[in-house]
């Protein structure tokens, strides 16, 4: 029986330091593959010795990639654990190669953005920027340091806590741990991104409503003549519990949309969106399309 082939931590770490170029060579047609295919070709060598081998698993690695960069890693080692295995004689095809890619890939994509680029990236930049406004250079270095050393250990050890993840999902493929795994990533990346539609989606009318006539008691009544300091104290009072300042309230489309359901617009086009994908609509024209009735809405007064 052959001798069992092991990615040693030197081959995983060339992996590593090539995957922090995952976005060097991005293109239009299927994004980070190109990058992806470039990360793996080190482990690739060697855990397949003919060049036949060698070129489909280049093949099977240039399908379409693309997800937060650094979220990637852990992608990285379940991926090479399933190669690992797949090397050593386990009946891993490549759609299940693949379908571990494609599922983790979307629910990761949706957590790399908050953590990294709306909260460690700010933090270090409000930080270093503090201290470089005092004139102090330890502020542009503690944000290049810093940032650095987060994001790279963060690829590595999320890689490797991937590659031993993997090794255990491949030890049952029949109990169905891959479908699990991808399923479970799939809700979580599928629970993020819609509590992040409000937040990244954004629809806001412009067009007035007539207005409505406030009946007596819900608006403040002002004096004919001269207001002392009683009378003004009284009328700021009624001003802070909620009366208004006129009696007539004005209503805006948005308003009144605003009050039905937050955020209704932006879901309803995320929905749009999401359908017009599945009657595979191109993507770029879906954008412009986005902008074409934005600017047209904008001209008219709509939005």
């Amino acid at each position: 029986m052959a001798e069992k082939i092991k990615l040693t931590q030197s081959d995983r770490r060339k992996v590593w330091w090539r995957s922090t170029f995952l976005q060097g060579s991005w293109n239009y047609e299927r994004m980070q593959n190109l990058g992806w295919a470039y990360s793996l070709i080190p482990v690739i060598k060697k855990l397949y010795t003919s060049k036949e081998e060698q070129v489909a698993a280049l093949e099977r690695h240039l399908e379409f990639f693309n997800t937060h960069p650094y979220v990637a890693a852990p992608i990285f080692g379940v991926t090479l654990a399933l190669e690992e295995e797949r090397a050593n004689g386990a009946e891993i095809d490549d759609t299940a190669i693949q379908g571990v890619k494609v599922g983790m890939m979307g629910p990761l994509a949706g957590i790399g953005d908050p953590v990294f680029w709306f909260t460690v990236r700010p933090i270090l930049g409000a930080l270093g920027a503090s201290l470089a406004q005092a004139g102090n250079i330890v502020g542009p270095l503690i944000f290049f340091f810093g940032w650095n050393i987060i994001r790279m250990a963060f690829l590595w050890y999320t890689q490797e806590f991937g590659y031993r993840a993997g090794s255990e999902i491949t030890k049952d493929l029949s109990g169905g741990i891959l479908q699990k795994v991808t399923k479970g990533a799939s809700i979580l990346g599928m629970f993020i991104l819609a509590a992040l539609v409000q937040r990244w989606v954004s629809v806001h009318f412009a067009l007035s409503l007539p207005s409505t006539q406030l009946s007596k008691g819900a608006y403040i009544e002002f004096p004919n003549g001269a207001v002392t300091g009683g009378k003004l104290q009284e009328i700021l009072g009624q001003f802070q519990g909620g009366l208004s300042l006129t009696q007539e309230k004005a209503n805006t489309l948005q308003g009144q949309l605003d009050s039905l359901i937050p955020g209704l617009m932006g879901l309803l086009l995320t929905f749009l969106c999401m359908w017009l994908l599945k009657k595979k609509v191109s993507p770029i024209v879906m954008i412009i399309g986005l902008f074409v009735v934005g600017i047209v809405a904008h001209v008219i007064g709509l939005m």
